[in-house]
């Protein structure tokens, strides 16, 4: 309810380790005033226990970051006005609001600002939100769970149509919302694959694209591909669509958000989510990934021992069988997957080799950023950012590593000036 993935990989923990804050001189979205250099044994406590408590970083000029002559940097405002930072921080972010119908101050920060340190990041979509709010373009609501969402009102439709923006409010979709959060993670995985270059799609948007240029009438096409899973010890077939969907050039990244527990009909649809990997798909990329994320230790433990049991399984069946293997890499929670292939072995001869196909990861749902606060009262850990190897997903070493994002902002095509500024709307 609301009130209004070919070798195995060198050892590397699970835990994302926090890198050292940087900080500028920011602008009125987060360019503007002076941010705190968080000490390190501080930030490598909390490293080792994300969503724990640290102490409190400190505030002081020695923190702020200086130019060769000693001035200190302005960050994005030295490219741009802090009212043209402005305006494309709020079309970004309502445009956002228009897609996902339902967002949260993290997905702001995700979309807006991923180049900063997360304080800092986190801080100027504060700011940005409470003037949209104030300028009545979003609604807030508070769910359930008391997680504060965020919905496109009317005029946040009106402000974006001045900008040749198409919308739709979304008020009474999000007032009706009791506990989005399943909905809002996969959205904001979404959101972090797109800021590393990759094209990534939520489940509704793959079932968009899916059907896109249907016959009217044509039955629908529901899922990414169809298998078979063994359930209660009876074979069915089943349609398999995941929480989202990331393109790479290698193949096609299936992304799991587990916000509860699996029950036997899950947990099926996850083996054979598993063994389907190395397969085409609907949209003719070959699924090479599958990622799960936990929300908690009990329900990543679940997950643990479906591909255990798995593992078992398949190691039972020999390589006429067209076995799959898994075999567990140094990370916990990770695994290989080896299928039996056929090889050519001369113009009238094959032979049957394991192949490796993909990889499978599991790994921790970043829970504890949203609980972050910007001030002296934080007790929860900053780890995670895109600062480090966390999102989208924990990459091997053998795949490289992320590309560190560049500010959307920058990136944004210049817009044209609107009939009322944001200032402007504030006195309003």
């Amino acid at each position: 309810m609301h009130s209004p993935l070919k070798e195995t990989c060198p050892s590397i923990t699970d835990t994302p380790a926090v890198a050292p804050a940087t900080t500028s001189m920011n602008s009125q979205e987060g360019n503007a005033g002076n941010t705190a250099a968080i000490d390190r044994a501080t930030e490598r406590q909390g490293a080792g226990n994300p969503g724990g408590t640290f102490a409190p970083a400190t505030v002081g000029i020695a923190g702020l970051t200086k130019s060769p002559r000693g001035r200190l940097q302005r960050g994005l405002s030295s490219q741009l006005s802090t009212d043209q930072l402005q305006v494309r921080s709020w079309t970004v972010a309502l445009t956002l609001a228009n897609r996902f119908r339902v967002i949260r101050t993290l997905d702001i920060a995700v979309a807006c600002y991923p180049e900063r340190p997360f304080k800092t990041a986190l801080g100027a979509a504060q700011r940005a939100v409470r003037g949209m709010v104030r300028a009545d373009l979003l609604r807030r609501y508070r769910t359930a769970r008391f997680q504060t969402t965020y919905g496109l009102t009317a005029k946040g439709v009106a402000w974006l149509a001045e900008r040749g923006i198409e919308a739709q409010a979304s008020v009474r979709r999000v007032s009706d919302m009791t506990n989005p959060e399943h909905l809002l993670w996969a959205q904001c995985l979404v959101l972090c694959a797109e800021q590393r270059g990759l094209q990534a799609l939520t489940e509704r948007e793959l079932l968009a694209r899916l059907n896109q240029g249907a016959k009217p009438g044509s039955p629908m096409r529901g899922g990414l591909l169809v298998a078979t899973a063994m359930v209660r010890g009876k074979a069915r077939r089943i349609s398999l669509r995941p929480d989202a969907v990331v393109l790479e050039e290698d193949g096609l990244t299936a992304i799991e958000v587990d916000c509860s527990a699996r029950g036997s009909q899950r947990a099926a649809s996850l083996g054979a989510e598993v063994l389907s990997i190395g397969r085409s798909t609907s949209l003719g990329s070959v699924l090479r990934r599958v990622v799960v994320f936990c929300r908690t230790p009990r329900i990543r433990n679940r997950v643990s021992a479906t591909l255990a049991a798995l593992k078992r399984d398949q190691d039972a069946l020999s390589l006429d069988d067209g076995r799959c293997l898994l075999k567990a890499c140094e990370r916990p929670d990770e695994y290989e997957v080896w299928r039996a292939t056929e090889i050519p072995m001369g113009p009238a001869h094959k032979a049957l080799r394991d192949v490796m196909v993909g990889r499978v990861i599991v790994q921790d749902l970043p829970v504890w950023l949203p609980k972050v606060r910007v001030d002296a009262r934080n007790q929860h850990s900053t780890a995670g950012w895109f600062d480090e190897n966390f999102l989208p997903w924990r990459r091997p070493v053998c795949d490289g590593p992320w590309s560190s994002p560049s500010s959307p902002l920058l990136r944004a095509v210049a817009l044209g000036e609107p009939s009322k500024s944001p200032s402007t709307l504030r006195r309003q």
